[in-house]
């Protein structure tokens, strides 16, 4: 019968298990030394090693050859039924989450109170996905872990010790705690070569790279997935295989999407995302492999080197070197991160995707500083003297070489705009004012200047006189506000005039705080009392609602 990979390559020795040498050399010598402890609590993600380190430790333990300095022989009967996870008296394996209630905790500290099998010997009970087990489970084995029986021992493999801390939080000092790494795609290449080698297996370099990044950290799962595609293949490992059988897209067609991207042509993303649909591409792993290959591109432009690429990969993203700034990556990767976890939720994937790289292909490009100042000094026409300086930046030519990141990138969710023209400004009047007063604050908040812009969230322009004096109130009285507003009156004067022609002076009306009268008793209010005082309230709000009552002798119905 067939072995799989991840079964016939678990490793018997502690010198065998990769990465994990801070965990396997601390247990070899514990063993050497005669200093094992009672528990100990192996935490990490799948696959990297942790049921493998406790069945060998439970070989070594149990090792008719003594287990010389720490390690198994893995050749005895027992550890080769260890090993093998067959039937032991002294070696208990557990799943917790099928065997997580109290009555199976119990069970279990009755039966560690049995000796092992054999004088020398010990027992070992290992309890796999530890963080399925109740509080009252945990509860339960709390005495017995804290007090064992002679040579017994415990081991817990979690891949959430935050779980169990949660909910057995006394437990944790009782055991010996262990945290695995998540195993590197240099090492997983590395075991994988090992591996096929002695299966007599020839593989392609790009193939192996692509199955250790798709195995995210697992050493099984990438065994797993080597066998998935030897399965499948004429007995060589290659990388149109491993794409043909994980369901990855060929790594031309990110480099298409680029340079789509590249030269901002949003029309061309839709044909190629119909591309993608009619050949039932996963768009939740394009979406993840896309944001592999940004990355290698942010490397590249960097001046570092993209890892696990190929080496036609690599002379692509060189070529397109100076095409992207570190600031337009940055934005590009920061909009996946935001919309990957509610993208896998979504009826509507292909529609997201679409309008991600449409996004991308029209984000607006960063700049130089100093280009910017250079066609300031270039241009020196009227216009541009007499532009307010945001404007002017904003007007500035964009150099079509390649561009380092501004200082402040504009937000993730800004695409390309185009430039602002200029716009005839209105006269100043009240209602106006009013109407567009969240604009002016707008202006204000791009000055930088947080404060202010609160503050003018909570005032209204109550009157503009006919020299361009524009009264401020705020909704209720506020001395912080007041003063903050009266310090930044130049930075409103300056956006309201970008508005509107005519602003020379900005005041505050001062409210003295209202002194509450004494309570009246309970009153009886009638519906027109009512409809008065909500009209009150809405006339207060509203300036304009106000002006209008009041010229045009308006009354309220509803």
């Amino acid at each position: 019968m067939y072995l799989a990979l991840a079964r016939k390559y678990r490793p018997k020795r502690f010198a065998d298990v990769a990465v994990q040498t801070h965990v396997s050399n601390t247990l070899k010598g514990a063993i050497a030394r005669g200093r094992v402890a009672h528990g100990y609590l192996l935490c990490g993600p799948r696959g990297v090693g942790k049921t493998t380190l406790a069945r060998v430790l439970a070989m070594a333990l149990n090792c008719d050859r003594g287990a010389p300095e720490g390690e198994p022989c893995g050749q005895c009967d027992s550890c080769a039924r260890i090993w093998s996870g067959a039937a032991s008296l002294d070696v208990i394996e557990i799943d917790a989450a099928s065997n997580r209630g109290v009555d199976d905790a119990r069970d279990l500290r009755e039966r560690a109170m049995y000796a092992p099998t054999a004088e020398g010997r010990f027992k070992v009970y290992i309890v796999d996905e530890a963080h399925m087990l109740t509080r009252e489970a945990w509860n339960a084995l709390l005495k017995i872990l804290e007090e064992p029986p002679p040579r017994v021992i415990f081991v817990f493999a979690t891949t959430d010790p935050q779980k169990i801390t949660q909910a057995a939080a006394p437990v944790m000092s009782r055991l010996q705690r262990f945290d695995f790494k998540r195993i590197g795609a240099a090492d997983v290449r590395a075991r994988l070569t090992t591996v096929l080698a002695a299966e007599g297996v020839e593989a392609e370099e790009d193939a192996l790279a692509m199955i250790a990044r798709a195995a995210d950290g697992s050493m099984r799962d990438a065994l797993s997935l080597t066998d998935q595609v030897l399965s499948m293949g004429d007995g060589r490992l290659t990388a149109s295989a491993v794409r043909d059988a994980l369901g990855l897209l060929p790594e031309d067609e990110y480099l298409s999407l680029l340079e789509v991207i590249a030269e901002r042509r949003g029309a061309d993303v839709f044909p190629a995302v119909g591309r993608l649909a009619d050949a039932g591409v996963d768009f939740a792993i394009f979406l993840a492999g896309l944001a592999d290959l940004l990355r290698a591109q942010l490397a590249v432009v960097l001046g570092g080197e993209p890892m696990d690429v190929s080496e036609t990969t690599r002379a692509a993203l060189r070529a397109r070197r100076d095409r992207f700034t570190p600031a337009d990556l940055l934005r590009m990767l920061g909009a996946i991160t935001e919309l990957e976890p509610y993208y896998r939720k979504s009826s509507q994937q292909q529609l997201l995707l679409e309008t991600l790289l449409v996004r991308f292909a029209l984000l607006d490009r960063t700049v130089e500083i100093e280009d910017v100042l250079r066609g300031l000094g270039d241009g020196g026409g009227t216009r541009e003297a007499s532009s307010p300086p945001a404007k002017r930046a904003a007007d500035a030519p964009r150099p079509s070489s390649r561009r380092a990141e501004a200082p402040v990138a504009p937000p993730l969710a800004d695409v390309a705009q185009p430039s602002p023209t200029a716009a005839a400004r209105a006269t100043l009047e009240l209602n106006t004012l009013c109407e567009r007063w969240g604009d002016v604050v707008t202006r204000v908040r791009s000055a930088g200047r947080p404060m202010l812009v609160t503050a003018l969230e909570h005032a209204l322009p109550t009157a503009v006189t006919s020299q361009g004096a524009i009264t401020l109130q705020l909704e209720q009285p506020n001395e912080i506000f007041e003063k903050v507003i009266e310090s930044g009156a130049a930075d409103v004067l300056t956006a309201v005039s970008t508005m509107f022609d005519g602003a020379t002076r900005l005041m505050i009306r001062r409210q003295e705080p209202a002194v509450a009268p004494a309570a009246p008793g309970p009153k009886r209010l009638t519906e027109d009392q009512m409809r008065r005082e909500r009209e009150e309230m809405l006339r207060r709000k509203d300036p304009a609602l106000d002006a209008a009552i009041q010229e045009l002798d308006l009354e309220l119905l509803d």
